[in-house]
C-alpha cells in the first residue's frame, strides 16, 4: 500500500472531532491511534479498542 493510498483514508471535516484529522467515515482521531502506537500498544490491542478499524486496514 502506498503512502498516497493511506492518506486517502484520513479526512479533516470542520465540526467533526474539533476539525482534527480522523479515519475516513469514523470519529477515530488519527492522533489517538498515533499516541497509542507511540506508547507501544500493539495493533491487536488498538483493533480491540477500535474494532471498526479492522475494516479500514484490510
Amino acid at each position: 500500500m502506498t503512502s498516497a493510498n493511506l492518506l486517502t483514508r484520513i479526512t479533516q471535516t470542520p465540526g467533526q472531532c474539533g476539525g482534527r484529522p480522523c479515519i475516513r467515515g469514523m470519529r477515530i482521531r488519527v492522533t489517538d491511534v498515533l499516541e497509542m502506537l507511540a506508547e507501544n500498544v500493539s495493533a491487536a490491542e488498538i483493533l480491540a479498542d477500535f474494532p471498526d478499524l479492522g475494516a479500514v486496514i484490510n
